[in-house]
């Protein structure tokens, strides 16, 4: 089940708390609002429904015309790599990466936001290491100037898959933790 809009944790409400009476107003600033409540899904959609229509059509090239395409599979697998990271972001903005909810009640009540707080700020750090990390990689990769076999695609462009996608999941946990921060009353 996603946030509703009425969620301090929604993308929404944290933007249209910031100058409240300025912003949402007019088609454009609604039409941007939405894309960026929804960006990731939106990416993770269009990934997902290209890998369905390439795959399809390779099973259909396969078995119904007797050929096969040399290139299909590796586009496949390359938009399910960046689907998944694209999807990293998308958990992180709606609250649903893998944590362990038993341990919080451990914790007195009042103690429960500032460990959620903790543990956003040491999410945010991996998802910042893997973003340099991966930097590095890609800057090998354009050094190195590797092509994939099928499509002689720039490898580079694989590599920077983790790159964006934890670069999106940083910024999703820097907006969490205004939120947690900034709404005290905000049950943990």
């Amino acid at each position: 089940m996603g946030l509703s809009r009425d969620d301090p944790l929604h993308w929404s409400v944290r933007t249209s708390t910031i100058g409240r009476g300025t912003i949402g107003r007019g088609k454009i600033m609604e039409t941007l609002r939405y894309l960026l409540d929804n960006f990731e899904k939106i990416i993770s959609i269009a990934l997902m429904s290209i890998m369905t229509i390439v795959l399809t059509f390779q099973v259909f090239m396969r078995y119904v015309m007797n050929n096969s395409l040399s290139w299909s599979e590796e586009l496949a697998r390359y938009l399910f790599v960046w689907l998944i990271y694209i999807a990293i972001s998308y958990g992180a903005q709606s609250i649903k990466h893998i944590k362990i909810d038993a341990a919080m009640a451990l914790f007195p009540k009042r103690w429960r936001r500032w460990v959620l707080v903790v543990g956003d700020v040491l999410f945010l750090g991996f998802c910042l290491f893997i973003c340099w990390t991966a930097w590095g990689i890609i800057e090998r990769q354009l050094i190195l100037d590797q092509h994939s076999p099928a499509m002689q695609m720039p490898i580079w462009i694989l590599y920077a898959a983790p790159l964006v996608g934890f670069g999106l999941t940083a910024i999703r946990e820097v907006q969490t933790i205004y939120v947690r921060l900034t709404h005290p009353d905000l049950d943990c």
